[in-house]
């Protein structure tokens, strides 16, 4: 019965699309912020051959570079103005968010409201111009000294125009991100990461079945392939949608049928971080393996720092024990770290207590709290089991195999993740305008009598 109804508003929601113009409004704006993003990602950086820039990318592939690629649609493999995508945005709020978690004064300001949100939002805008320069430097140092140097005209000035270009093309796509938050739909940052990855699949599918033809893939290890894959998307779908839902009672009130109890239920979700851990797990390994690979082309191995570069491209490369390793310690403490920013068991447990309502067997106040908590705890645990086995285990397979990274869990999840989530969002805005328009009807019945 409940999968009828789910359906029977689906139906409904649908059939009143064509008459929500906000919502095609806003589904409209988040279309062309995402074409605008497209297009920027082949404006290359001044100064730039292109011809010697794809025989550059073409001895990159396979490597981290390569993986750093999913997120940004090729865009660093083009040296586009916004090469480094969202990913030293991303890394800034991570910082800002474990500082605020540990610094008292940060702490404090966070709790201001909406004064203390903007000033930490200022605080990462600084971060990531700060990342972005870095990064932009070692880029253009990097291509200035690699084998084959794409640059036409090396020296200051194109490191100068280099890092501008860079620095103005992460902030132009961070602010893109925030308009599509606030005048689109779904989570600009998250839908600038997709829109990246679904870019590639085209590619990545050519190549996939063009290792098929050449007889490079046996015809079963294909099929088991896709099979995996459409798996894959129906297990993470299904996750995403686990709940633990805790029954929640009121206080007896009077009605009409007499006096009755009111009781609703609060939903814990399994994922409750969604696809935020794997993102930031996997930012902040490839800021220094980023790094590393373009000052590796920059530098000889001769030095500590050249021994340096050298066990980083070495042992933390994509697949390698030790990146996996890392990789799955960083989405687990994200998975926990990201939950307790999210959900605050005793401000939740305040605020039942402040309208009367309880969880049968529990005291209101300290031992709520102590039972949120213990609930939170445990279905995190699953949730971070969860994500680590969907990131982790296809991620191995696909580089001892040798397939195309997109194919990769942690690119899956966050296509089907924020895919939901978007679908989730359509559907309240269709849900917020059916009800608009039955206010409407119920307020001329009105005026009619």
């Amino acid at each position: 019965m409940a999968s009828a109804a789910d359906n029977l508003a689906s139906s409904i929601s649908l059939s009143k699309f064509a008459q929500a113009t906000d919502l095609k409004k806003r589904l409209w704006f988040t279309l062309g912020a995402l074409i605008v993003f497209r297009l920027l990602s082949y404006v290359p950086i001044p100064g730039i051959d292109a011809t010697a820039l794809n025989l550059l990318a073409q001895k990159t592939q396979g490597g981290v570079l390569d993986f750093f690629n999913n997120f940004t649609g090729g865009a660093l493999n083009r040296a586009s103005v916004v090469a480094l995508g969202v990913m030293p945005y991303i890394t800034a709020s991570i910082v800002v968010q474990l500082a605020t978690s540990l610094s008292p004064t940060l702490n404090a300001i966070k709790k201001e409201g909406e004064s203390g949100r903007k000033r930490l939002n200022q605080y990462t805008r600084y971060g990531t111009v700060a990342l972005t320069m870095i990064q932009g430097y070692v880029i253009a140092t990097g291509l200035e000294n690699a084998t084959n140097s794409p640059v036409i005209d090396p020296g200051w000035m194109f490191r100068a125009g280099a890092v501008i270009s860079l620095v103005g093309g992460t902030l132009f796509l961070m602010w893109i991100g925030e308009q599509i938050t606030s005048r689109g739909i779904g989570n600009g940052i998250s839908l600038i990461i997709m829109a990246g990855i679904v870019a590639r699949l085209p590619q990545t599918l050519i190549q996939l079945f063009e290792q098929g033809r050449t007889g490079a893939m046996g015809p079963l290890i294909l099929l088991a392939i896709i099979l995996g894959v459409a798996a894959l998307v129906l297990f993470i779908c299904f996750m995403e949608r686990a709940q633990r839902r805790i029954l929640i009672q009121y206080p007896k009130r009077q009605t009409a049928r007499g006096v009755q109890a009111e009781r609703s239920h609060l939903p814990l979700k399994l994922n409750t971080a969604g696809v935020i851990p794997p993102i930031f797990a996997s930012s902040l390994l490839l800021l220094p393996l980023t790094i590393s690979q373009f000052a590796g082309q920059a530098t000889t191995t001769e030095g500590w720092w050249g021994e340096t570069l050298l066990f980083l491209n070495t042992y933390l490369r994509h697949g390698s024990l030790i990146y996996m390793s890392l990789y799955g310690a960083g989405i687990i403490f994200f998975c926990f770290f990201y939950t307790a920013v999210v959900f605050n068991p005793e401000e939740t447990a305040d605020n039942l207590k402040r309208y009367g309502g309880f969880i049968p067997g529990i005291r209101p106040g300290k031992n709520t709290e102590v039972y949120f908590d213990y609930v939170l705890t445990r279905i995190t645990v699953i949730g971070a089991a969860y994500l680590t086995l969907i990131c982790l285990v296809p991620e191995s397979l696909t580089a001892a195999m040798q397939i195309p990274f997109l194919m990769g869990g942690t690119s899956l999840l966050i296509v089907v993740n924020v895919t939901m989530d978007t679908v989730t969002q359509i559907q309240s805005h269709l849900l917020a305008h059916q009800y608009g328009d039955l206010i409407k009807k119920a307020k001329l019945k009105g005026r009619t009598r």
